[in-house]
């Protein structure tokens, strides 16, 4: 495999890493009693203290995006397999490498974007006390090694 090759590869790869880091945060962030490590996690309506007018605009806000969320996870995980595909072909195809590598890419950005305009609408409806929990809820979120790393390590 050539230099360029195999810095392609590594550039796609290190996307990959990163897709997956997001989509990881993202996913326990916003799924119903996985925010926290323990099984008992009461789910975020309950942890940040919503009242019922909360709540209900909380579901509205959310049941879109989560919609659009899952959907974009699923476009983001049909391209992550063509690209895998595409790099352990025969003969490798750059150019599909590449176009897979920019799609993902960007939808990799828009899954972003729909994660912050989503923590802004939900940032709306909570008062001071609430973001500071929800705050400090997602920087406790767990980002650890990424999977292809582990893979990687010798045991």
């Amino acid at each position: 495999m050539s230099r360029i090759m195999l810095m392609r590869v590594a550039l796609a790869l290190s996307l990959l890493v990163n897709l997956g880091g997001l989509g990881a945060i993202g996913w326990r962030t916003l799924q119903p009693g996985a925010a926290g490590h323990a099984v008992d996690f009461p789910g975020l309506a309950r942890y940040l203290g919503l009242d019922e007018a909360q709540r209900r605009n909380w579901s509205e806000a959310e049941a879109g995006f989560l919609e659009r969320f899952r959907a974009g996870a699923r476009q983001i995980h049909a391209r992550r397999d063509r690209l895998i595909d595409a790099i352990f072909a025969p003969t490798p195809d750059m150019q599909a490498i590449e176009a897979e590598r920019a799609a993902i890419a960007q939808l990799q950005d828009e899954q972003q974007k729909l994660v912050i305009e989503q923590l802004l609408r939900e940032r709306q409806l909570l008062d001071v006390d609430q973001r500071a929990r929800l705050r400090e809820l997602l920087r406790q979120q767990p980002i650890g090694p990424a999977r292809v790393e582990e893979l990687h390590q010798d045991r």
